[in-house]
């Protein structure tokens, strides 16, 4: 029997630090909170209890698969229910029960080599001349780059020209938070849905995230959902049956599993794009 998958981003659209909890209002009114990630012996990610709920209901209702642009071992602190797959390095890596698939990770890799610049040249261009704005420069298991910048301090125009740059060679930049992403074309969260979605057999596919790597994602589901804050918010992006969730922080996570709950439920074909249709608020309609 065919099902619904569930493919949602963490940070920021499933799980918040503390300095994206975005809370208003007296503190005795605030969510109760549980932790969903620890890292050297502290507390780093949350989610709300409520949110917590409706994760373990999804869990009977869909497959659900997180897709995020972390590594295997930043991936493995999220203290998650255990699924069938996960999708970790921006699509670079399909976990299957907790494994590595070789098969798709040299699919991948392939694809990289043939379409984009080597990363070694990447590097360089956002290391250019040593910029003061650019910190901790890392690469994500030999796939992408990123690093660690001042925001504030970034010149203007510098973030479009590296942009361009990147994109005569293949890659696509994305700035999320104090994190800049340098990720090659070919890595995307979508094609690893997308081969997720083929080996279960999939009858519809519900979507969540906040950046702009999110996006292609959310342009292959049949109800994409996007969290009140982050790159796609600031960005206005929208698309037919797109759900813009009326909080922003971590009540949106909360507000994205009740949907994806409630749309996992209904029956594919004209029955579930009523019910999609009930839930899905483009946020053109929303402005």
């Amino acid at each position: 029997m065919s099902r619904t998958v569930v493919a949602c981003d963490l940070d920021r659209t499933l799980i918040y630090s503390a300095r994206a909890l975005h809370l208003e209002g007296p503190d005795r009114d605030a969510p109760r909170l549980v932790v969903s990630e620890v890292y050297e012996n502290a507390p780093l990610s949350y989610m709300t209890r409520a949110a917590e709920d409706l994760l373990h209901e999804l869990l009977g209702r869909a497959v659900l698969v997180p897709v995020t642009t972390r590594t295997q071992a930043q991936f493995a602190r999220v203290q998650l229910p255990a699924t069938p797959y996960a999708i970790t390095t921006n699509g670079g890596v399909l976990l299957h029960g907790g494994t590595p698939d070789g098969a798709w990770s040299a699919r991948v890799r392939g694809a990289v080599a043939r379409g984009s610049a080597p990363i070694g040249e990447v590097l360089a261009r956002v290391c250019e001349n040593a910029p003061p704005w650019v910190d901790r420069v890392r690469t994500a298991e030999d796939l992408f780059a990123y690093a660690i910048v001042d925001r504030a301090a970034l010149p203007a125009g510098w973030l479009a020209d590296l942009s361009g740059w990147c994109a005569g060679r293949g890659w696509v930049v994305s700035l999320q938070g104090r994190k800049l992403y340098c990720v090659p074309s070919a890595v995307t969260k979508e094609s690893a849905v997308a081969e997720v979605m083929e080996r279960v057999g999939a009858s519809g596919l519900v979507a969540a995230g906040d950046s702009l790597l999110d996006r292609g994602l959310l342009e292959l589901a049949d109800l994409p959902l996007r969290p009140r804050h982050g790159e796609l918010e600031d960005a206005g992006y929208t698309r037919p049956g797109l759900r813009v969730t009326e909080s922003a922080g971590v009540l949106a996570g909360e507000e994205i599993l009740r949907a994806a709950l409630e749309a996992a439920t209904v029956p594919s074909g004209p029955q579930a794009a009523g019910a999609e249709a009930s839930l899905a608020h483009s946020s053109a309609m929303r402005r």
